[in-house]
């Protein structure tokens, strides 16, 4: 039974009973299902979005994860650094050092082989980075694989190397032209734009800008089978064999310090610096053959340059611009 309230009435001076007004009830009752519908919209509403709603440690762990990806990503860029100077030493190794000591050159396929067989790497599957986790280790796997087989070539070619110091010598090793000298590198070995006819073609050897009259060295230990201006082009020039099946050209001499027949050692003045034969201005056109094939003369400046002048001299050669010849 419910209670019966009363309200006293100033006017008469009397208590009153509260009268319930018609419908008040049913209000009551509408506003609690309207209430009641609207929380539950609203935690319908916050139930959905929760997944984005974010705790401090959720945001913590977050930005960690950020940050390991982003140290993933830098990993594998200096993988892909760390396989580019390989792959040159490998180059250097295959052409230049193995051929020195007519070594067979090490196979493609054998420096980069990868592993086959079961999957190495099942455990890394099913992550959000699971693709770029296991691209870095495959990355390492066969960046370790061809340190090893490199390894082991370098100790065959140091173990040739005792045995064979008179190719040493022989090897046109030096810059035929001291750094002090120069003017500037301005063509290397690549294709280049002709001077006269402005086309692109193959520029086989290297050219070093100098004053007219600068002295020439000989880079290697050899005997002089040239020293005339009978091939077309190259006006004055010089040729050296060094034996081993290697042969150095130094082109557009001003004139010569030695004739046909000489033997010189390395770092002996054969001649001068001049613009003979199709030149556009005063330079050395230098060129290296093994076994009658031109190759890079880049790769043999290890004798009179420091790492720093062999950096900066390789890029330079590697720029594609004008040769002087």
């Amino acid at each position: 039974m419910s209670k019966v309230k009363y309200y006293y009435d100033s006017e008469t001076l009397s208590y009153r009973k509260i009268e319930r007004k018609k419908g008040r009830k049913l209000s009551i009752i509408l506003l609690s299902i309207v209430g009641m519908f609207l929380s539950g919209f609203l935690l319908l509403i916050l139930f959905l979005n929760l997944p984005y709603i974010e705790t401090p440690k959720e945001k913590r762990i977050a930005r960690e994860l950020n940050n390991a990806e982003l140290q993933l990503e830098l990993i594998n860029k200096k993988l892909d650094e760390a396989t580019v100077i390989l792959d040159e030493v490998a180059e250097r190794d295959n052409n230049l050092y193995r051929v020195y000591f007519e070594a067979t050159p090490i196979p493609e396929e054998q420096r980069k082989a990868g592993f086959g067989g079961v999957n190495r790497y099942k455990n890394l599957e099913g992550y959000d980075n699971s693709e770029m986790i296991i691209d870095a280790h495959k990355k390492l796997d066969i960046l370790t694989k061809q340190i090893v087989v490199q390894s082991k070539s370098l100790d065959e070619i140091a173990q040739l190397a005792e045995e064979k110091e008179a190719l040493l010598q022989a090897i046109p090793a030096i810059q035929p032209v001291n750094n002090e000298d120069l003017t500037r590198m301005a063509s290397g070995y690549g294709y280049r734009s002709d001077p006269f006819t402005k086309a692109r073609k193959m520029h086989w050897g290297m050219d070093f800008t100098a004053p007219r009259g600068t002295p020439v060295y000989a880079s290697g230990d050899g005997k002089v089978t040239r020293a005339d201006n009978s091939a077309s082009g190259y006006g004055n020039h010089i040729r050296i064999d060094h034996g081993f099946g290697y042969e150095s050209l130094y082109a557009h001499l001003y004139k010569y310090n030695v004739r046909k027949g000489n033997t010189v050692k390395r770092g002996d003045l054969i001649g001068f610096v001049g613009s003979t034969g199709r030149s556009e201005a005063p330079h050395l056109h230098y060129e290296v053959f093994k076994d009658k094939e031109r190759i890079n003369p880049i790769n043999f400046y290890y004798g009179n340059l420091s790492p720093e002048e062999f950096d900066i001299l390789l890029k330079k050669s590697q720029q594609e611009n004008q040769s002087l010849d």
